[in-house]
């Protein structure tokens, strides 16, 4: 190595130990930046960093470096749950609210429609398609504060990058502007891109497509040979970068469209995965992890390099499990093994998600926690982080829970249940699809199937791929909790499908 190359090398490792090292003090006086690095349908798997007990054959097809690196900084968490699409999880995270009490309980796209799929014998409940609205006012659609807002109201400017997929098209929802960010950059009603090419503008005009996918905000790489990834991953660094400048503590919702459809090579990365052997579509969507996982790296050491790295919290999680063939034909892309289904799932394959915090001089290095989490409770976590204690949600309650103490090393609340409501149709088939509701308790879930109705049970410690319906077998769990899981939804006035034939709704479970 010459002297150049010592030199830089030393100077990186300097960097990285400062995030580590306890001269902080002066910094920790300032509210801290956050960042909060959502990826889209990715699954628990679909990374080189285990979350199992031990790593898998998916562990090893995948090079996910910097998720190596956050691990290696802060905490894991094994059990970390979204719900089984997109919307919901996204509105939990800006209300706090479950999805059976905020009542987005499927996909988002236009005013009014409903995304659901025709089911044979149910009609699915007037969920509200419209999304979040912050006025009130809008039917069909949730009143309530925006994360956002809070933190801007506390002094954070707040920068939205990517996905965005709150609202409806033509709702207040749809523009991130209106839920509390100060920037927004790409973000719309739209829960997938156009394209992940420059070349192609980022537009669904190349494959003749609906416009309304076109990622916008991004004209100034237009016909470039950019990937929306690393477009969306400079637009990034710039915003806070500003903030910086601005002497402003800042939290930036870096919110990718990867790993979502629709595949495009991302020649970075996609030869070394064919030259593995992966065909196009694995190699595709390898490609789009491993430029994912560049984008937090680059994040990171940007972070560094603006001297703010010792005052950033970096919290990573997905917003729903992997997408898996779910018997439309064709090979899956993604597999979730030894996880059972997929996105749109209430089987494990398609909530259970990748989860990495680390807060200098807090996390401890390198660290797990097998604690249960949900997607709500980033809401009172963030606010925790930055010091709002008067943040009161419309309607006065929700179901987030603090994870703070974890971030600690604590432990969470005993007993904590944690409820799925899913009364729609996603599409495709397989395992665990909905419409369902279902509840976790310690080892156990059950879930209950609003077609039927039927029910299933498993001990998630003995059974991590869901191969044993133990309902039969173990009726006093199985009762246990489908009257909490009732109750639950009773107290939130949780909507159910109705029955075409009798036009009554579904009954509820432990009845």
């Amino acid at each position: 190595m010459n002297r150049r190359a010592f030199l830089k090398a030393a100077s990186a490792a300097a960097a990285w130990a400062a995030w580590g090292s306890p001269a902080r003090a002066q910094a920790r006086k300032r509210p801290p930046n956050i960042v909060f690095f959502l990826v889209d349908d990715m699954g628990w798997q679909d990374t080189s960093e285990p979350f199992w007990r031990e790593p898998t054959d998916l562990n090893r097809r995948y090079r996910t470096p910097n998720m190596h690196r956050l691990a290696g900084r802060g905490v894991k968490f094994t059990q970390a749950y979204a719900c089984s699409v997109c919307s919901p999880t996204r509105v939990s995270l800006m209300t706090g609210f479950n999805a059976a009490r905020h009542r987005v309980t499927n996909w988002t796209l236009r005013k009014d429609r409903c995304q659901d799929a025709p089911h044979p014998r149910l009609r699915m409940p007037e969920w509200n398609c419209n999304g979040l609205c912050p006025q009130g006012g809008l039917p069909r659609s949730v009143h309530a504060t925006p994360l956002p807002e809070f933190l801007r109201r506390a002094g954070y400017r707040t920068i939205h990058v990517g996905k965005a997929h709150w609202g409806a098209l033509g709702t207040t929802g749809a523009d991130p502007r209106n839920l509390g960010f100060d920037v927004n950059i790409g973000g719309h009603a739209a829960g997938g891109p156009g394209s992940y090419l420059g070349k192609q503008d980022f537009s669904a005009a190349w494959r003749k497509g609906d416009r309304i996918w076109d990622v916008p905000d991004l004209d100034k790489y237009h016909g470039q040979d950019v990937f929306l990834t690393e477009a969306l991953t400079r637009e990034a660094k710039r915003a806070f970068a500003d903030a910086v400048a601005q002497d402003k503590p800042f939290y930036l919702y870096m919110s990718h469209y990867a790993v979502h459809v629709p595949f495009a090579p991302d020649e970075r990365f996609v030869q070394a995965y064919r030259r593995a052997g992966l065909d196009q579509t694995e190699s595709m969507y390898a490609a789009l992890v491993e430029g994912m996982d560049k984008s937090l790296g680059d994040i990171m050491d940007h972070l560094q390099a603006l001297g703010v790295a010792d005052n950033t919290i970096v919290l990573f999680m997905s917003d729903n499990g992997g997408l898996s063939a779910h018997g439309r034909g064709g090979k899956p892309h993604t597999h979730n093994r030894p996880l059972s289904s997929g996105k749109g799932s209430a089987r494990e394959g398609g909530i259970r998600v990748p989860m990495l915090a680390y807060w200098p001089g807090v996390t401890r290095a390198g660290s797990t926690c097998d604690e249960l989490v949900m997607i709500e409770d980033y809401f009172p976590t963030i606010l925790e982080l930055a010091g709002v204690r008067d943040a009161r949600q419309v309607g006065g309650e929700i179901d987030g829970v603090s994870f703070v103490p974890l971030l600690r090393g604590g432990k969470g609340p005993a007993d904590r249940a944690l409820v799925w409501h899913y009364p729609n149709v996603w599409g495709p088939q397989g395992p665990g699809i909905g419409p369902y509701s279902a509840i976790r308790q310690g080892d156990w879930k059950y879930i209950y199937y609003h077609d039927g109705p039927r029910e299933e049970l498993f001990n998630l410690a003995d059974d991590i791929s869901e191969t044993r319906n133990l309902a039969d077998q173990k009726p006093e769990i199985r009762s246990r909790l489908a009257l909490l899981l009732r109750e639950y939804l009773l107290r939130v006035k949780a909507q159910m499908p109705v029955d075409k034939k009798s036009n009554t709704p579904v009954s509820l479970p432990g009845t």
